[in-house]
C-alpha cells in the first residue's frame, strides 16, 4: 500500500502511461484489426462489448496477476528465478503472433528506457533478460518499472489497465473511425472497472493465472495470414 507522505513515484508512473512515452502502445492494434475485418467489432457499441466482456476479464486473469506476481518477486532481494518464469508465462499467454509481438516490443522498449532512466533494479533485470534470452512481456516490464520507482502494486496494475484499454481505443479511432468524444467517454466507462479488476487479479493464485479466448486469437491469426499472403503475392 502507499506510504503516507510518499508520492514521488506518481509523476514517473504517469509518464509510463503517457502516449509520448516510447512504448509503441498506440502503434499496435493488439488483434483488434483482425476483429474489425471479421466484422465482430464494427462500431462504438460492439467495441464497448468487446472491452467490457473480453478485454477486461482477460486482463484480470492474465496481465494483471502476472504483473502482481512480478512486482512481489522484484522485492529486496529480487527472486530472479521467479521473474524469469513470469517472463515466459507472460509471453506464452498470448497465442497469436501479433498481440505477442506487440507486447514483446513494448516490454523491450520500456525495460531499455527504465534501465537508462532508473538504473538499479531495472538495469540488472535488463542485463539478465538479455544475457539469458528472457521474453519481455509488457506486464512484467511494467512491474519492474513500478518497483524501480517505488510505486505500490495497485498503482502499477491500474497503469496496465489504462495502457491496455487506451491503446485499443486509440487504435479504434483509425479502424472504426470513432470520434474523440466517443472514445473518451468509452475510456472513462472502462476505467471505472479498474478497482474491481485489481481486486480480482490480486486474489488469483499463481497456478490459476491464464484465460482462454479462442475467437480473439483466431481473428488475429487470420489477419496475420492475410498479411502474409499479401506479402508473398
Amino acid at each position: 500500500m502507499l506510504e503516507v507522505g510518499r508520492s514521488d513515484w506518481i509523476a514517473s508512473l504517469l509518464q509510463m502511461a503517457d502516449s509520448f512515452y516510447p512504448t509503441g502502445a498506440y502503434a499496435h492494434s493488439f488483434g483488434l484489426e483482425g476483429l474489425a475485418q471479421e466484422g465482430v467489432v464494427r462500431d462504438r457499441t460492439t467495441l464497448r462489448t468487446f472491452l467490457l466482456e473480453q478485454v477486461l476479464p482477460q486482463l484480470a486473469r492474465t496481465d494483471l496477476p502476472v504483473a502482481a506476481q512480478a512486482w512481489a518477486a522484484a522485492g529486496e532481494p529480487p527472486d530472479w528465478v521467479g521473474l524469469r518464469e513470469l517472463c515466459f508465462l507472460g509471453s506464452a499467454m498470448r497465442g497469436a503472433r501479433e498481440p505477442r509481438a506487440a507486447s514483446e516490443a513494448i516490454g523491450r522498449q520500456r525495460l531499455e528506457l527504465a534501465a537508462l532512466l532508473h538504473n538499479g533494479l531495472a538495469a540488472e533485470f535488463n542485463q539478465r533478460a538479455l544475457a539469458e534470452g528472457w521474453p519481455n512481456p509488457s506486464c512484467v516490464a511494467a512491474a519492474i518499472e513500478g518497483r524501480a520507482l517505488g510505486a505500490p502494486c495497485e498503482a502499477v496494475l491500474a497503469t496496465i489497465v489504462y495502457s491496455a484499454t487506451a491503446g485499443l481505443i486509440a487504435a479504434s479511432m483509425k479502424l472504426l473511425r470513432l470520434g474523440q468524444n466517443a472514445c473518451q467517454t468509452l475510456l472513462a466507462e472502462v476505467l471505472a472497472q479498474t478497482p474491481a479488476l485489481i481486486a480480482e487479479a490480486l486474489a488469483i493464485e499463481p497456478g490459476d493465472i491464464g484465460a482462454f479466448n479462442p475467437w480473439w486469437d483466431v481473428a488475429a491469426a487470420r489477419h496475420e495470414s492475410a498479411d502474409f499472403r499479401l506479402f508473398i503475392s
